[in-house]
Formats: structure tokens, C-alpha cells, sequence
């Protein structure tokens, strides 16, 4: 046999080592840059993205040293971080056969049916969604995504939500006598603390990552009541309290006020939706550091829906008309006294990929524009516990960048038609 000789060996490895050294960079040109740290939008600067992540940020348009190097020019667009969504049902979409679609989709229709969401998820600039419950599919799909075998954005998910018999996150709400059964805690349904602490145990040994309640009544469930308080106080303490054992943060599904004031109470990281809150539940959540994730889009699409005879069962109908009218005021009131607000929208009761419509009802109620955009990226990274890879465009975070045409400051509804999407140094949208 005939050796390689040694001269040879080492100037592959010479070769290959330089090649290391100088892997392919990427290099955005960007016209405006939006500071989402400073809340400020900078003028003509280089992003520099190596493999999954941001490398520097330059002044001016730098051009790159190698030719393998790649230059893309978005000298005419507003550049930001990925866009995060802390309230998504990425499972599905609200449809009038999506009662029936219980009894005759199985679990893999459900998962092919997810594929097409998270795509069009990420091509409207939402690189991080917060999944606030499903069957359980949508582990599997955040996993398949975070393997690279199928396009979406990243998911932090609540598999199933946890309720009470009855509550709105029953899954057996509606069926008849024979089809209700009695679920429990493996399936999401409690009625004591010891149940709490077990359901909370199973999310977990699921796979989720984050914990949900369903802290009241809901207005798609099929059960009368919208808005009452479905746990108690003691309920929801075991579920915060083993939840964080297990460093979960744990979201709360609230329309009525005694729950969510209970939820708050109770240790719960974000209320979802909080239609009927008071200015004594706005304190309480700024005197425990309580999120809020007021979803107006979900609301304004519900009363559009509940006018279309049949799109939903009649019980859910006057439920409705009732809430989804709501919750743009509340939020209102709530950004005027103060409290934290991060940004979610509920897609899924609502066309996925329609989620850049929240940021104009946020500005419509008062929210400038800059804080509106900040609370999609820096506040929801900092609930997620990830203000250290996503929410800034800043070496050495995850390279997740978009941009839209207009500056946003100017004109938000560009964030309703985002051109430019890069997730962890992927073009997906260009």
C-alpha cells in the first residue's frame, strides 16, 4: 500500500484549517436598524452573521474582506430582531368544523395541518412563538423545527393546558355523556393541589416547557360562562409553586377578574387576554411584576365570527359579543397605569401569519410604536428567559433578523407585511 506523504497530510490540514477560520459570512447593509435596547432607529449600519449568529455590528455599509463572503443589500428597509409572540395556537385555526374536527382528525393530521402554520408563521417575521396549547403535537413539532426537518419558527411550548372539570381546558367539554369520562391530571384536568402538582409533573415529562391555565371561563370552549373562576386560590399556588421546582414559568388563560386577581396572586409569570380586569388587578400585577398579554386581535376576530350564523356553536356566540369587544380598552387602561405588557396575539383564532396586525390596535390604544415593537422582542425575550440570545440585534445573539419596507415608526402597519426574514443565520423570506 502506497503512503500519503506527510508533507501532503499537513497542508490539507493547513488548507482546512484556513477554510475554518474564514468560514462564509454573511453581511446585511441595513438603511434603518431599530435599537430595540435604546429604542432608537440607526442609520446605515452592517450586520455581520457568522453560522447561527450575530458576529459585530459595524457603521456605515462595511463590504467584506473574502470573496466567499455574502453581501445582502437592505439599505432601503427598516431591520429589527425577530419578532416574538408570547400566545399562539399553532395547532390549528378557528373554522366552523373545528368542533367536529375533534371526533375525525387524528393526531397525525393534526401534525401535517401544523406544517403549513409554522411556516407562514415564520415568513411574517416571527422567529420565536410561545405556544399556549395544544393536544401535545406541538412538542413534536417544536422539536422537528429545532432539529431543521421542517420550516417555523422557534417554539417554546405549554403542550397541553391545564384546567378543571368543566373548565375551559376540559377537552371532553360538550361530547356526550358517554364520550366525557372523567379525564384528570394526565390529561390536563385537576380539581385539588395534589392534582396540580401532578399535572404540572406530566407537562413536564411531556416535554413542555412552559406551564398554562386556564385561570377562568373561555370564550371558545363549549360551556356557558366566560368568565368565572375556575381554580382556587390554593390550586393555582401548587401549580406556581411546582412549576418553578421545575423552572417552568407559567401563563394564565383570564377574562374575569376574581381569577385573574387569584392567578396573580398565586404566581402565575403572564395573564393572557384579561378583558375584565379592574384597576385593583392592574396594582396587584405591578406589585408582583405580573406580565400582561392582551391578544386584541383574537378579541376584534371573535365578534367578526360570532356574527356569521353558524361559524360557532350557539352557546359561544353571546360569549363573544360580551368579550372580544373588550379587550382593546382594557389594554388601554392597563398600558396608561403602568403595567408590563408583552406582545401576543392568540393566532390561530385568527389566521396564522396575520399576527403584525396586534402591533397597529396596540398603537391605536396609545402604545407608541417603539415600545410596541420592544415588547415583541426585548420584553419577550426577558419573560422567556432568553434576553441574552433573542430580542436585540447585538454580538453574539442568535442571528434572527427581519425588516419591512417603511420604518415602523412612521407607518406601523409595515410590520403587517415584513420582507425579510433570517432565523439563527438562515434566509427563509428574502
Amino acid at each position: 500500500m502506497k503512503l500519503i506523504p506527510a508533507k501532503f497530510i499537513l497542508s490539507l490540514i493547513a488548507v482546512f484549517g484556513f477554510c475554518l477560520m474564514h468560514a462564509q459570512s454573511t453581511y446585511l447593509h441595513c438603511g434603518g436598524l431599530v435599537d430595540t435596547a435604546n429604542g432608537s432607529v440607526l442609520k446605515n449600519k452592517t450586520v455581520v452573521v457568522k453560522d447561527k449568529l450575530i458576529s459585530a455590528v459595524l457603521d456605515g455599509f462595511v463590504q467584506p474582506d473574502s470573496n466567499s463572503d455574502t453581501v445582502i443589500d437592505l439599505k432601503s428597509k427598516t431591520v429589527m430582531p425577530g419578532l416574538i409572540d408570547m400566545h399562539v395556537h399553532i395547532e390549528g385555526e378557528s373554522n366552523p368544523r373545528r368542533y367536529l374536527d375533534r371526533f375525525t382528525k387524528n393526531e397525525a393530521d393534526v401534525a401535517f395541518g401544523t406544517l403549513k402554520y409554522a411556516r407562514v408563521t415564520l415568513m411574517a417575521g416571527f422567529t420565536t412563538v410561545r405556544d399556549m396549547g395544544g393536544t401535545g403535537v406541538n412538542i413534536s413539532l417544536r422539536n422537528a423545527i429545532a432539529n431543521g426537518e421542517v420550516d417555523g419558527p422557534r417554539i417554546i411550548t405549554a403542550g397541553k393546558a391545564i384546567g378543571t372539570t368543566g373548565g375551559h381546558a376540559d377537552p371532553t367539554n360538550g361530547m356526550r355523556k358517554e364520550l366525557m369520562g372523567d379525564p384528570g391530571p394526565k390529561e390536563g384536568v385537576i380539581n385539588s393541589a395534589d392534582d396540580a402538582k401532578k399535572a404540572v409533573r406530566q407537562r413536564y415529562k411531556d416535554g413542555a416547557d412552559i406551564i398554562k391555565i386556564t385561570a377562568t371561563g373561555g370564550v371558545l370552549s363549549v360551556a356557558k360562562n366566560g368568565q368565572n373562576p375556575q381554580f382556587t386560590l390554593e390550586e393555582i399556588k401548587a401549580i406556581c409553586e411546582t412549576a418553578k421546582d421545575y423552572d417552568m414559568t407559567i401563563a394564565a388563560h383570564a377574562h374575569g377578574d376574581e381569577g385573574m386577581q387569584r392567578a396573580v396572586i398565586g404566581g402565575v409569570t403572564t395573564i393572557e387576554h384579561g378583558t375584565l380586569m379592574s384597576e385593583k388587578t392592574m396594582d396587584l400585577m405591578k406589585q408582583y411584576g405580573t406580565y400582561y398579554v392582551p391578544t386584541i386581535t383574537a378579541g376584534k376576530e371573535v365578534v367578526e365570527k360570532a356574527k356569521i350564523k353558524g361559524f360557532f356553536p350557539d352557546i359561544i356566540v353571546p360569549k363573544a359579543l360580551e368579550i372580544g369587544p373588550k379587550i382593546q380598552a382594557t389594554f388601554k387602561k392597563a398600558y396608561q397605569r403602568g403595567v408590563k405588557i408583552a406582545f401576543g396575539t392568540d393566532a390561530g383564532v385568527f389566521p396564522h401569519g396575520s399576527n403584525g396586525k396586534e402591533f397597529g390596535f396596540m398603537v391605536e390604544a396609545g402604545m407608541p410604536p417603539m415600545e410596541a415593537i420592544q415588547s415583541a422582542t426585548l420584553t419577550n425575550a426577558g419573560v422567556l428567559g432568553m434576553s441574552d440570545k433573542i430580542g436585540q440585534i447585538k454580538a453574539g445573539f442568535y442571528a434572527d433578523i427581519v425588516a419591512t419596507d417603511d420604518n415602523p415608526i412612521e407607518k406601523i402597519s409595515t410590520m403587517e407585511a415584513v420582507s425579510f426574514v433570517m432565523k439563527e443565520g438562515k434566509v427563509y423570506k428574502r
